[in-house]
């Protein structure tokens, strides 16, 4: 049961990684268009190269196991960056709010898994 548990997590948390990479990604190359997203949402511009990189250091930190506290954190920082993207694109209506609510579930099976491998590891 522990090796399918493991599974999970991983596929999960790269579910989760691959979603904001990719955002990160956009971010960092297409900023006029991401810009006009942003002003959209009513969000100052000045934020879009800041969140991708958090976002790509909240990623090495979800998937290299550097300190237990620190990924608690990213976990947490996540959790608040796609809850507001979620009601964000929720209350314009521009459907933008189906990939954050993905997002949202993918984040919190990776948690929920990480914390059963976690807590599996620590017993034995």
């Amino acid at each position: 049961m522990n090796k399918y548990i493991k599974i999970a997590n991983w596929v999960f948390t790269s579910l989760f990684c691959f979603i904001m990479l990719y955002s990160a990604f956009i971010y960092l190359t297409k900023y006029e268009m991401v810009k006009g997203f942003f002003e959209t949402l009513g969000y100052p511009s000045y934020l879009i190269y800041p969140l991708a990189i958090l976002k790509i250091l909240g990623v090495i930190t979800l998937l290299a196991n550097f300190n237990k506290t620190l990924k608690e954190w990213a976990y947490s920082a996540f959790f608040f960056e796609v809850v507001l993207a979620f009601f964000a694109h929720y209350m314009i209506k521009d459907g933008g709010e189906g990939t954050a609510l993905v997002a949202l579930i993918l984040l919190a099976l990776s948690y929920f898994f990480w914390k059963k491998t976690n807590f599996k590891s620590n017993k034995e």
